[in-house]
């Protein structure tokens, strides 16, 4: 019974953790006592700062701005996440374009790493492309905070590198061993080997996370090699921010001055002719300054129809290397590996190998039936063994998925039947509201479409409001990651799509 009560006092701490560390044999899932801690530099420990106090500049617009960032982030990352990490944030001032949030001591490094992208792209739909959001410890000076993800790795290469995503860390497969291998080498021997190197595949099979392992690699080896990571979105709103504000060679610089550069996603800069041709600039000094380039893209150059031909060019002018879906033997190793860093010792063998069988989407998913297996033994005080993860699996996995009907569901159809179930009109559905009761909502019709309906994203998206096929496939991508790690939604989701299929098949039925 102590053993019991002990694990759920610390059960919320295991949670919150998710983090890898070393392995010791356990005779159950035991969560660890705190966060994980990066490090940002060689820097010597200074003693602990005199608390200062918080300037708080607060107006009923800024609460109401940054009320709208919130809903946008709970839509984005899912409640369970959310009332986790975000919803501690306070606001505590909002200057034009400056956004600036304090979070608890001891979560404000695991909030910035985790969800920096996520908490700028939020802050930039509601207040514009321009926006900057820093994040600051409770009790720290504010001026000491540090900005959003990508600005801050390029002022300090490495110091918001994700700490798991490393070359010892990552698991080799079929399908992954030639990319690991070109990523290796151009670690090693940057501008000398494989320039540029395209890395390609869905997402979720470890394409950042060899992009992440090169910078790391470089950060720790390269002898002052400079590395500027970044991603094509980012890429694009900081240009056309640059634009507006005047300060393209500032911009200029500081994305062409590096030795090793690394571009997450350049599928983002597809019908973005202005963006298009900065890259390609970009691209070509690069090149002629004998900087490394890697780039990753969820497919491969030729596919990039709607990118320039000379860049389509450029982007294959070196070592294209595909990563394909995982398979069994690469995804049964992938779960042993986490369990052995995440000191957790799985009593049944075949628990691996059911969530590896049933989870084959990509490897994020796979990730997170693990932790969501081991969060519930921790919290429910039990072993965990198959009859646990076919409970908790059934919940986010069906056992038999359903096999593709023969029967193609039209957009408007299933526009029209998600509309309804979240109680949102067509209309708003088409509109270019970002409200999160509406954005949820269009995000789900479009992965439904994409899944039942044999239509283009290009098609889908131009049915939402005359949208692009990115839009559809940022929408598809933020489902899957919300279903992943909720059991809830991803229940819904099953139960609209079969109230899909029911409402198609008597429609037809009374047409007939």
């Amino acid at each position: 019974m102590a053993v019991r009560d002990r694990k759920q006092r610390s059960a919320k701490s295991f949670v919150a953790k998710c983090e890898l560390s070393p392995r010791r044999p356990l005779a159950r899932a035991r969560p660890s006592a705190s966060l994980p801690q990066r490090v940002t530099g060689a820097t010597k420990p200074a003693p602990k700062p005199a608390q200062h106090a918080t300037t708080t500049v607060i107006t009923a617009s800024s609460e109401h701005t940054w009320k709208q960032i919130s809903d946008e982030l709970k839509s984005a990352v899912g409640p369970s996440l959310f009332d986790v990490w975000l919803a501690p944030l306070k606001l505590t001032r909002l200057d034009g374009n400056q956004l600036t949030l304090e979070a608890p001591a001891a979560s404000r490094a695991w909030v910035t790493d985790r969800f920096g992208q996520i908490l700028k792209s939020s802050a930039q739909s509601i207040i514009g492309a321009d926006a900057e959001v820093h994040v600051s410890a409770a009790g720290q000076d504010p001026r000491q905070s540090v900005a959003s993800t990508e600005s801050h790795f390029a002022a300090e290469a490495g110091s918001e590198l994700n700490p798991k995503y490393c070359f010892e860390q990552f698991v080799i497969g079929n399908g992954n061993r030639f990319a690991h291998g070109a990523a290796l080498a151009v670690a090693e021997n940057p501008g000398t080997a494989y320039n540029p190197l395209f890395i390609c595949g869905p997402p979720g099979v470890g394409k950042t996370h060899l992009l992440h392992s090169i910078a790391d690699y470089a950060r720790r080896h390269g002898n002052g090699v400079r590395v500027h990571l970044t991603g094509a979105e980012a890429f694009a709103n900081e240009f056309i921010s640059s634009l507006r504000g005047g300060d393209i060679n500032a911009f200029k610089a500081r994305h062409r001055n590096a030795d090793l550069v690394l571009v997450d996603d350049v599928q983002f800069l597809m019908a973005k002719a202005k963006t298009e041709e900065e890259f390609f600039h970009t691209f070509n000094s690069l090149r002629e300054s004998g900087a490394q380039i890697v780039l990753t893209c969820d497919r491969p150059p030729r596919d990039l129809n709607k990118l320039e031909e000379r860049l389509r060019d450029r982007f294959d002018s070196g070592l294209v290397a595909d990563i394909s879906a995982p398979d069994l033997a690469t995804r049964v190793a992938v779960l042993n590996a986490r369990a052995q860093l995440d000191q957790i010792e799985i009593e049944d063998d075949a628990v691996v190998e059911l969530i590896a069988t049933r989870v084959e989407r990509n490897l994020r998913a796979l990730e997170g039936a693990l932790i969501r297996v081991v969060a519930y033994a921790s919290l429910s005080g039990r072993n965990i063994n198959t009859a646990l993860a076919e409970e908790v699996l059934d919940g986010l996995f069906p056992q038999k998925p359903h096999e593709p009907k023969s029967v193609k569901l039209s957009v408007e159809e299933i526009r029209a039947v998600v509309g309804e179930h979240y109680e949102v009109s067509v209309t708003e559905l088409c509109s270019s509201s970002r409200v999160a009761s509406v954005l949820w909502p269009r995000q789900v019709a479009m992965y439904l479409a994409r899944d039942h309906s044999g239509a283009s994203l290009a098609t889908i998206a131009a049915s939402f409001g005359g949208r692009n096929h990115t839009t559809a496939l940022s929408a598809c991508k933020r489902v899957e990651q919300r279903i992943s790690e909720d059991a809830e939604q991803a229940n819904q989701l099953r139960q609209l799509g079969d109230q899909l299929f029911k409402t198609s098949a008597n429609t037809r039925g009374d047409r007939s």
